[in-house]
């Protein structure tokens, strides 16, 4: 009997995120919400990442309303998001009532899988919002932030599994952000992690650096059971391969694939006129669409190196941009071999560029670095460089053990200091993420409303 491969459709969030920065609104999704319910993913990657910060700031769009409205469009699909850990959606470490609370309610609005990861790897900061996704009665997807480094070996990764499995993982995520992993260390990685415990395996990777379909293909090889793709005009480049393209191959392999390929046409379709106006209008640039194997040098990802690009061009600095490159890895290494995903990729790379452009090595570091060197973020995967971490702390003290458990309880204080402003948990949660865009968010939704019942009364 043919093995069978699911797929998680990676269109609603990361495969936007990766290619037009998140600015995919709602309503031009919705009419093909009920065409992927019917396709038969495994799962929709819906929520999560970058999602629910750029509803806020850039699509007045309440993300728990997106959430809610994609739920009851797709009824049959379960929903999935990406969690940050104890950053939850953030860049920095928040209080556990606040984890637990954003968990329980994410579950209640609509989301089946959480897929939680640490930029670090470190199991401490994963370990609060793995417990609650479990009591919430969601399924726990434990995740591997994959990067390569004299200290990432396969034995630390197998180890890693194990204590995700004791926290109640129902399912092991290999997160491949910069799409650096070769089809021969998927292949090694999945075969370790099979032999290690019996859970569903799910390979996330990216199509940057031109190795994803290979790679993908020696993982399902391997016994992996779930893959990420994005419906084809959204595929390739930083985003993901494609859905149709991979169901393609692997049928031919001899592997039962249970897409309807009546659905994906139609999804396929309708996003290529999607994806056209977002070209015409400059938000889709040719870069991301194409095979950047620098990765595979540099280690840095897609969106690292178009975030790279921009600042030197704010600074009047693009002739800086290889030295800037050609530093981050340096940087990396002087940090311990951090894995290059949010929130440290931006530490790191901001960082590479004032060392080039201030002449001096770490003459100028921004808050971030000081609290990850004060070992905020949690434990690094080497020992940060001792020298260049005493002369940024400069005697500061060092937090020891897990730095959430030195931070007050959130949710009640903010709760109280809303007051009517908030009308549900959903927006004091909102306002603890990111406080400026929610309040102004509140605000026009408040003014929005006053107009539409001035409206109602003038026509009556």
């Amino acid at each position: 009997m043919a093995r069978k491969v699911q797929f998680v459709e990676t269109v609603l969030r990361d495969a936007n995120q990766s290619l037009i920065a998140t600015r995919l609104p709602f309503e031009k999704f919705e009419p093909m919400l009920a065409t992927i319910d019917k396709a038969g993913y495994y799962a929709a990657e819906c929520w999560g990442g970058a999602t629910f910060d750029v509803c806020l700031r850039y699509l007045n769009e309440d993300p728990w309303e997106r959430l809610r409205k994609i739920r009851k469009a797709m009824p049959n699909t379960k929903l999935q998001m990406l969690l940050r850990g104890q950053n939850v959606l953030g860049y920095s470490h928040y209080p556990d009532d606040f984890v637990k609370l954003f968990v329980k309610k994410a579950v209640e609005n609509g989301i089946d899988v959480i897929r939680i990861f640490d930029a670090l790897n470190d199991v401490k900061n994963m370990k609060v919002a793995m417990e609650t996704t479990v009591n919430s009665g969601a399924i726990a997807s434990g995740t591997i932030s994959y990067t390569t480094s004299p200290v990432h070996t396969q034995e630390k990764y197998v180890k890693m599994v194990k204590e995700l499995k004791e926290m109640g993982a129902s399912t092991i995520c290999i997160k491949d952000m910069a799409g650096i992993m070769g089809p021969k260390e998927a292949y090694d990685l999945v075969s370790a992690i099979k032999d290690a415990v019996d859970l569903p395996i799910d390979l996330h990777t990216h199509s940057t650096t031109g190795l994803a379909f290979m790679t993908y293909l020696k993982a399902v090889e391997a016994g992996v059971d779930i893959i990420d793709t994005a419906i084809s005009p959204f595929s390739g480049g930083t985003s993901q391969p494609a859905t149709e393209t991979m169901a393609y191959a692997l049928r031919q392999l001899g592997y039962e694939v249970e897409l309807d390929d009546s659905c994906t046409k139609a999804m396929a379709d309708y996003f290529k006129t999607v994806r056209d106006a977002f070209i015409a209008d400059g938000t889709l640039m040719p870069k991301a669409l194409a095979t950047d194997t620098q990765c595979l040098t540099y280690q840095v990802p897609g969106g690292m190196l178009s975030n790279l690009l921009s600042q030197l061009k704010q600074m009047n600095a693009l002739d800086k941009f290889e030295e800037a490159l050609a530093e981050t890895p340096k940087v990396r290494a002087d940090m311990g071999y951090p894995p290059l995903v949010t929130p440290t990729s931006q530490m790191v790379g901001v960082q590479a560029v004032r060392n080039v452009l201030d002449g001096q090595r770490y003459k100028t570091v921004s808050k971030e670095i000081k609290a990850y060197c004060r070992g905020e973020y949690g434990t690094t995967p080497a020992p940060i460089d001792p020298a260049i971490r005493e002369s940024i702390l400069a005697g500061e003290s060092v937090v020891e053990g897990r730095y959430a458990d030195t931070l007050a309880p959130v949710v009640e204080e903010t709760r109280a200091k809303l007051g009517d402003m908030a009308r549900c948990d959903e927006d004091v949660l909102s306002y603890i993420a990111f406080p400026n865009l929610a309040e102004k968010f509140f605000e026009d939704r408040k003014a929005k409303e006053e107009n539409i019942c001035t409206y109602s009364i003038v026509e009556a």
